[in-house]
């Protein structure tokens, strides 16, 4: 990511559940703003921990920017964490 802009707003994402070695897969996301992101591609995906809790970061893009999502496995709740132009 080229240029990122940090942010902290809460999402809505529809994503698919399932087995396998991709047992979660975001399929799009909802910001505050009502604007609609439809997602094209995953790239990077890895766990990690925000103090005792077990975060999922995914690194996704629509084709136009990208984007870092992040669910967080104890509250169950989707942020988006940065924007970046893609080159």
């Amino acid at each position: 990511m080229n240029d990122e802009i940090f942010l902290n707003e809460r999402i809505d994402v529809l994503a698919k559940f399932g087995t396998g070695l991709n047992p979660c897969v975001p399929l799009k996301f909802r910001r505050p703003n009502g604007r609609e992101i439809v997602i094209s591609e995953i790239g990077l995906r890895h766990p990690t921990t925000k103090g005792r809790r077990a975060v999922h970061v995914f690194d996704v893009t629509d084709g136009e920017a990208d984007y870092r999502i992040e669910l967080d496995s104890e509250r169950l709740t989707w942020h988006l964490t940065r924007e970046g132009d893609r080159l």
